[in-house]
């Protein structure tokens, strides 16, 4: 979608629910009382619902204006020269009172006249609002910067030109010009907040922040054209005028040596010599003030149920005996002999499980590409437009780097989703990861249910480009159960890497709430994850850090799963011989990213109606 649309779709909603709105008060008495009481029913329930859509139309608008870089990313090119606001007192107080003022305005309708669409749109929406008022108590302003999620890696991305930042006209040039100086301030509230969580002891874990100094240094350059941030000015438009690429040369020559550089370095020192000696040296949330409370919060929002920490920590102990006995069956098949430890040495040493290159890594994704692109629609009613590419994780991040994500496609098309393939220490990178890992980020995981999300018509902006973690990361999770009903996994060991990467998500649950709840260190997460697992060593570690560094996030994708499947199995139950798999999985893309609750509701209803319409 374009910037224009976007303005133009936001603008729409609002006239239309102010003319229903206006049109409802002239209608007289005498007029209403001709409608039948179903009729009358029916304008009193598009009346609250073109109220709801003016709430979230104005909340979207006002939210691309206090994100511009979310809304560069949506396509909208409006504030392309903003930056936003990086964590100021003034900007904290501004939000918390955004999220009241619509949660006020979202209690103002009446959820009784809701239905469809426009009650999951209120239930959604209301949720958000909620969860954004109760987080405030919790700092993570505080503790900004971490090697996973690290402000000053995503504007290297952005400014590298292969990003969402456009780069097509002269005025695109001088906008991203005006973004960089506005970080360049923008380091001075950062490191204010990390002070201010120094002297309150809400700090980083020391393990994770001497990984944030390679990142940030290796934007620190003599050279200004082996800057990534030179990117642009290598790739300029051929139809600039001389005049326009020599200025433009020259102020982007400028600002890598007077922001980029300067900014880096100061961020560098700051953590090097100033924030890494204060930082802990224990693991999990439990250290923090309020840690236990703080962590359950973030499972609660993460997960979208009630499970508490305890209970998701025993769901993963009974998950990982479950899958090593499935483990055994295929050492079995494959007629190994010894134990399951060895077999899980045998498969991360083994030369015939490695790449020779990255480029042959690479080439592996793309043949299974045409081959799932083939079997798709046996499962699937509706195959999403957007194409995606397949791209090794960038030099600069891929040390630090999980071993693959996804990034969606431009809401107009104008860029692709992107398929980002680790390619760093092939050893780490064994050959049986392949299947499980496309299905996943790629056809039917991530690409599907991004794609299939922001194609949605008819639903609020909030919802095609917002959404659930545990839905999100759970479908991707759920895609690599698919493998052998889209002809994968045909090879013994490419099935033992699906049981492995779902072994994975089962440690996540242990490990998780091991280190957040139980207050586990580093250490024993390690010898935990090498007792249960064929991780390489380095995959290990750089999980063991994701949890330190996202707590909760890992939670998503196996309490997603398991929710999926439960309401698959009883659908399947339900409907007998009358399930039909490629209308489920409509049924669970078709509303976006919701909350498991709501998709727990929603899929039940459907089976209800099924059931009602074959009787």
């Amino acid at each position: 979608m374009s910037s224009s649309r976007i303005h133009k779709v936001t603008a729409l909603s609002f006239s239309i629910a102010m003319a229903f709105s206006s049109a409802t008060v002239l209608a007289s008495p005498a007029t209403v009382s001709f409608l039948s009481s179903d009729k009358a029913a029916a304008v009193q329930s598009q009346t609250e619902a073109e109220k709801a859509a003016a709430i979230y139309a104005e909340h979207w608008e006002r939210s691309l204006e206090m994100n511009p870089l979310m809304a560069t990313f949506m396509g909208d090119n409006r504030f392309n020269d903003q930056l936003g606001d990086w964590g100021t007192e003034e900007g904290l107080a501004k939000q918390l009172a955004f999220s009241k003022e619509f949660l006020k305005k979202i209690n103002t309708i009446d959820s009784s006249k809701l239905q469809g669409q426009d009650l999951l749109s209120y239930k959604i929406f209301k949720g958000e609002r909620e969860a954004e008022i109760e987080g405030v108590k919790f700092p993570d302003h505080l503790q900004p910067i971490q090697q996973f999620y690290n402000p000053f890696n995503f504007i290297a991305m952005l400014g590298s030109g292969n990003s969402a930042q456009p780069f097509n006209t002269v005025k695109d040039y001088e906008n991203w010009l005006s973004r960089l100086e506005q970080a360049a301030g923008g380091v001075d509230v950062i490191i204010g907040n990390m002070r201010e969580g120094m002297e309150q002891g809400v700090v980083q874990p020391k393990a994770l922040m001497v990984k944030v100094l390679p990142q940030l240094k290796a934007h620190i350059v003599d050279d200004v054209e082996t800057s990534l941030f030179y990117g642009p000015i290598k790739n300029m438009p051929e139809s600039f005028s001389e005049e326009d690429r020599k200025r433009l040369t020259q102020e982007y020559v400028k600002a890598i040596k007077g922001w980029v550089v300067p900014t880096y370095q100061k961020m560098h020192d700051f953590i090097e010599k100033e924030y890494i000696p204060a930082a802990r040296e224990t693991s999990g949330m439990v250290a923090l003030p309020n840690g236990k409370e703080w962590y359950a919060f973030k499972v609660k929002e993460t997960t979208s149920t009630n499970l508490t920490p305890e209970q998701i920590h025993q769901i993963g102990l009974d998950e990982v005996a479950r899958i090593h006995e499935e483990m055994k069956g295929v050492m079995k098949e494959v007629g190994f002999e010894g134990t399951l430890q060895e077999f899980f040495e045998f498969t991360k040493t083994d030369p015939q499980f490695q790449f020779d290159t990255k480029e042959d890594m690479l080439q592996a994704y793309e043949n299974l590409r045409g081959k799932l692109d083939k079997t798709a629609p046996d499962l699937f009613k509706v195959i999403p437009k957007a194409e995606f590419e397949i791209r090794a994780v960038e030099a600069y991040r891929e040390q630090s780097s999980s071993a693959a994500s996804y990034q969606s496609p431009a809401p107009d098309g104008s860029r692709p989703g992107i398929f980002y393939v680790n390619t760093y220490d092939l050893t780490a990178r064994p050959t049986w990861t392949v299947e499980s890992l496309y299905l996943h980020e790629a056809v039917p995981g991530h690409h599907f249910q991004r794609s299939t999300q922001i194609e949605l018509k008819d639903v609020p902006n909030f919802r095609r480009f917002g959404g659930n973690t545990a839905y999100t990361e759970g479908w991707g999770l759920y895609s690599e159960s698919l493998g052998k009903e889209m002809g994968v996994y045909t090879d013994p060991y490419q099935y033992f890497g699906a049981l492995g990467a779902e072994l994975w998500r089962a440690i996540r649950l242990v490990t998780d709430t091991g280190l957040h709840a139980k207050g586990w260190t580093r250490e024993e997460v390690l010898a935990y994850m090498e007792q249960n697992s064929p991780a390489a060593e380095a995959r290990m570690v750089s999980e063991a850090e994701r949890f330190m560094a996202i707590p909760s996030q890992a939670l998503a994708y196996k309490i997603g799963q398991m929710k999926i499947r439960e309401l698959r199995t009883l659908a399947e139950k339900e409907l007998g011989d009358k399930f039909d798999i490629r209308e489920f999985h409509h049924e669970v893309l078709k509303d976006g990213a919701i909350p498991l609750n709501i998709l727990e509701d929603k899929i039940n209803r459907w089976i209800k109606e099924q059931k009602k319409s074959q009787s």
